[in-house]
């Protein structure tokens, strides 16, 4: 799963500076914080492909590379890789651009699992045909 580091695969969903308040005792970015900024990320870009309502089923992996910094703005690529039926599974890759320079690294990368949902709650089909809209 942990691919060697070049550019971020995807494209890039979440844009958000890592602040004081997100950090553990260590004074990095606590992991659950880079996780939740990742399954939003997942969830706007399956809900565009879906074109309605989706929820998060499963996060098949998540691999913690280098630690986020205060400061740092957390950047989210998102690429779909297969949909099924309900569902779609997405590539996530977090990187850091680290705080007033230009480096750039990978943080996390993970492979998130969403599902389709009609207005009840319950699985519903992807659309075969995808439109993306203007933005």
């Amino acid at each position: 799963m942990i691919e060697d580091e070049g550019h971020p695969k995807g494209e890039l969903t979440v844009r958000v500076q890592a602040m004081p308040a997100d950090r553990n005792a260590a004074g990095d970015i606590f992991g659950g914080w880079v996780m939740s900024q990742m399954d939003l990320a997942a969830g706007i870009r399956s809900a565009e492909r879906a074109n309605g309502r989706v929820a998060t089923v499963a996060v098949e992996t998540l691999a913690f590379r280098r630690p986020v910094k205060v400061g740092d703005t957390l950047c989210v690529y998102t690429e779909i890789e297969t949909v099924g039926r309900s569902s779609i599974r997405l590539k996530v890759e977090a990187w850091a651009r680290r705080y007033l320079t230009s480096e750039r690294v990978k943080v996390t990368e993970g492979v998130f699992v969403m599902v389709a949902l009609d207005s009840e709650g319950r699985p519903t089909p992807v659309p075969t045909e995808f439109v993306k809209a203007a933005d």
